[in-house]
């Protein structure tokens, strides 16, 4: 029973459940710092309902790459990045296991939905039913949106916007600008996460006809689009504040600039390489999680200003020597060997 459990949890790729945790986070900080409201049972459902849908769309997904003949002839996949969870392929689970673990997670996500939509609102469910509906037809056919080309805009609509809404909906009970706005860099980046995650796929995919924006651009393109994807995060953010549309503490998030230098210099160089390539996935995956912590405690912090300036300044600080001395430990793997290439099993 354990050993299968522990199967089951590999499935879910667990390390990558921050793409749905940090939004909701987000969302219920804005709500705190806005509205100076928090209801702790309204945020553990939407955590955990949040947490729910993410698992079903990652377990069905590795379904449908099985299906769709990905993952089976796979060889340059770098773990934990990419690749999915090859439960399928290794023989630890079956096709029907895994279908029934994604409808386990998508019903468990679907009811927590229903319940708040009674408690909060329906626009909550409203969120919950686009979110559902692109997560299970990101791989899915016949829509299949990453065939299409836009399974990327899906991934950064989802866990960037849609989520920090919910999170900040079930507080307040109504929707905002600012959170959606806020959101707009963290949906940036988690679309840019499986964007450079696509890249040691990239033959596996195009030669399955997996034609997601890795495989439509090629590879050189295709690394210039990260960094414009990674720019865009920051300049987004400059530009909202710029205008007053969000609080001047979501710019703690500049902190990162210098680990996101380093993530596009590494896709700039090492495109072509699906394993000397790994730095950029590590970092960008880095930079993702740490702007949704540091936006928000930045949102955490402007709920009392007048006794925050120094801690923020410490935080500025010490998050900044942070980043460089990350920044500083990718450089120096730059001249690493890469490991030896992975064989079919």
């Amino acid at each position: 029973m354990a050993g299968r459990l522990k199967v089951w949890l590999q499935e879910v790729r667990a390390p990558f459940l921050t793409a749905s945790t940090l939004p909701v986070l987000l969302g219920t900080a804005i709500a705190f710092s806005n509205e100076g409201v928090f209801n702790a049972w309204y945020f553990i459902l939407a955590f955990i309902g949040g947490i729910c849908m993410h698992i079903g769309a990652n377990v069905i997904n590795d379904y449908f790459d099985y299906k769709g003949g990905s993952d089976n002839i796979n060889v340059e996949f770098t773990r934990p990045f990419t690749g999915g969870s090859r439960m399928i392929q290794e023989g630890l689970m079956t096709p029907r296991e895994v279908v029934a673990e994604a409808m386990v997670f998508f019903a468990i996500g679907g009811l927590i939905g229903v319940y708040l939509a009674f408690e909060v609102g329906y626009m909550i469910l409203v969120l919950g039913i686009i979110g559902a509906f692109s997560a299970f037809f990101y791989s899915a056919p016949p829509v299949s949106l990453v065939n299409r080309g836009i399974g990327e805009l899906f991934i950064g609509l989802n866990f960037g916007i849609l989520m920090t809404l919910g999170g900040y909906y079930v507080q307040v009970q109504h929707l905002a600008w600012e959170p959606a706005l806020a959101a707009v860099p963290l949906g940036l980046m988690i679309a840019n996460v499986l964007y450079i995650n696509e890249f040691p796929d990239y033959n596996a995919d195009k030669e399955a006809g997996k034609k997601h924006l890795v495989v439509r651009l090629g590879k050189a393109k295709a690394a210039r689009g990260h960094a414009v994807i990674m720019a865009s995060a920051y300049i987004s953010i400059a530009v909202f504040v710029a205008f007053g549309w969000v609080s001047p503490y979501a710019l703690v998030m500049f902190l990162t600039l210098p680990l996101a230098i380093t993530s596009i210099r590494y896709s700039r160089d090492f495109y072509s390489d699906s394993f000397r390539i790994i730095p950029a996935n590590a970092s960008t995956i880095q930079v993702h999680m740490i702007i949704g912590i540091l936006m928000t405690l930045g949102y955490l912090l402007a709920a009392s200003p007048q006794d925050t300036w120094l801690i923020f300044l410490i935080l500025v600080v010490v998050g900044g020597l942070l980043m460089f001395k990350i920044s500083e430990g990718l450089e120096k793997a730059r001249e690493a060997p890469p490991p030896p290439a992975k064989t079919q099993a």
